[in-house]
């Protein structure tokens, strides 16, 4: 996934992609609730051995989360790439370093496991635990982050728009 400029400009250019919107801690709560719907559908398709939907609601627990946060800075992308690729750009060096590929590798076995008809063979355990970490990390972001902080981070969006 590449999260350069030129990659992001494309993003805000398109339709659903990268858009600058109010700040939503509603809305910032509401996709945190389809993050935690998300982790429990997981976990109840673990149990019952349903490991293509393991798979599918590990990525969208993560994903979920990660729009969360972009709620939260008044950031709208419905594009699943572009929201990747803006979460790398902004939170690179913030984030654990295995965060991006995990959510891209998410994604991609995501698409995998649902559009095609092989056997899902999957580490059931390490996703579970993998993605409650995952979606915590990311809950803890929010948390702590700042009006200050969001104000940097808008800029440093706009500024790699033009």
């Amino acid at each position: 996934m590449s999260s350069n400029k030129k990659y992001l400009k494309w993003c805000a250019k398109q339709k659903k992609g990268i858009k600058i919107i109010p700040e939503s801690i509603t809305l910032q709560k509401a996709y945190l609730k389809k993050s935690e719907e998300s982790l429990k559908s997981m976990n109840a398709n673990a149990k019952a051995g349903i490991d293509e939907w393991v798979v599918s609601t590990s990525y969208y627990a993560k994903y979920f989360a990660v729009y969360a946060l972009l709620s939260r800075m008044g950031i709208k992308c419905e594009i699943h790439d572009c929201t990747v690729a803006l979460f790398e750009y902004l939170f690179s060096g913030t984030i654990p370093a295995n965060f991006v590929q995990d959510l891209q590798q998410s994604k991609d076995d995501r698409i995998d496991a649902q559009y095609y008809t092989q056997t899902v063979q999957i580490n059931q355990k390490k996703i579970l635990v993998d993605t409650t970490n995952f979606v915590l990390e990311i809950q803890k972001i929010i948390d702590k982050l700042t009006s200050t902080e969001i104000a940097t981070l808008i800029g440093k969006i706009k500024s790699s728009m033009n």
